[in-house]
């Protein structure tokens, strides 16, 4: 049945959860292969480029279908929707050229396919937002109901790509149809990319063993686990800095990590982009401060630290900020 963007295979959607049949399985190798094929008629880099913030950040692994029988079918619709969770077989990610091909949007669609419902559809959400119901479409109140949903444990997340915006369905111009509470100025809605939030639920959901932040303020500061103290040992961690718009300034106000020969044993790395595919901004580093400011070409940035067996340094301190050097 469907009332909103997601196709439920039950009939009574307020009761809807995912057991393990309903969520894509995990490989030896600890990463969940989601195979998707996506139509000719998309610009192929554009979803890449969404699904490519899963992979960085989750274990989860958007990968080309070949002969899998169970997979994803990216292809052109009238509207924008996805089947609940993993279904088996060929199951549509829907996506309308004029409404929903920006990075956030895709991503939301995705994340109906790895099974997560609209966050204001949460069981708590009435803790969280307020349903002006006066406000709804008549035929869109199926997009508004509340579900017993499995929370995982954590905060609600008015900054998730799975939000509806405030003015979503609303009947009447300028009236909102969800407003926060008890902070009606808080923004909801964004489609810029996954939310913090967002990655912690997909890493808790699929026992993802990833150590990643997503950063999408327009600065801010962040540090390896424990500083100023000693970093633990054997890590790997990721910072994903998405600032709104121009560049990304990085500098470091401390650095403190083992030095070895061209750092192979612990060492930072920075790339001008979302992936560890993209081009490398700051090779491997080591040892003592000071290292150079960095900037990136565009909005994005992604910090790695990896620390082997051995700890003996308290790690680095850095902060960002949007709009130098252009």
């Amino acid at each position: 049945v469907q009332k909103d963007d997601i196709i439920y295979r039950r009939q009574r959607r307020s009761a809807i959860s995912c057991d393990s049949n309903c969520y894509w399985p995990k490989s030896s190798d600890g990463l969940v292969n989601v195979p998707v094929n996506i139509s000719t008629v998309f610009c192929k880099a554009q979803i890449a480029e969404a699904m490519q913030e899963f992979t960085t950040l989750t274990c989860i692994h958007f990968v080309n279908r070949t002969t899998e029988t169970s997979y994803i079918n990216v292809e052109p619709g009238q509207s924008c929707w996805s089947f609940f969770g993993k279904i088996g077989g060929k199951q549509t990610v829907s996506l309308m050229a004029n409404d929903c091909m920006n990075k956030g949007s895709i991503q939301h669609e995705l994340n109906h396919a790895l099974g997560f419902i609209h966050e204001q559809a949460r069981s708590d959400r009435d803790n969280y937002v307020q349903i002006r119901w006066e406000y709804v479409i008549p035929r869109e109140r199926g997009n508004f109901e509340k579900m017993n949903s499995n929370n995982l444990g954590l905060p609600y997340d008015y900054s998730s790509v799975m939000h509806y915006s405030a003015y979503d369905f609303s009947s009447t111009p300028r009236e909102a149809t969800i407003v926060p509470i008890p902070d009606s100025s808080v923004p909801i809605g964004q489609r810029d990319g996954l939310s913090n939030l967002d990655v912690v639920k997909i890493n808790k959901l699929y026992n993802c063993n990833i150590c990643s932040t997503v950063l999408p303020n327009p600065n801010g500061t962040f540090s390896s686990a424990n500083y100023p103290y000693l970093y633990s040992n054997n890590s790997r961690c990721l910072w994903l800095i998405r600032i709104p718009q121009n560049k990304v300034y990085l500098q470091f106000e401390a650095l403190d990590l083992q030095r070895s020969p061209d750092c192979a044993s612990d060492y930072i790395r920075i790339y001008d982009g979302i992936s560890r595919n993209s081009n490398v901004l700051l090779d491997k580093s080591c040892g003592m401060g000071p290292l150079p400011a960095v900037v990136t070409s565009r909005n994005t940035m992604l910090v790695e630290f990896v620390s082997d067996e051995a700890v003996a340094a308290t790690g680095f301190l850095a902060s960002y900020s949007q709009g130098k050097y252009g």
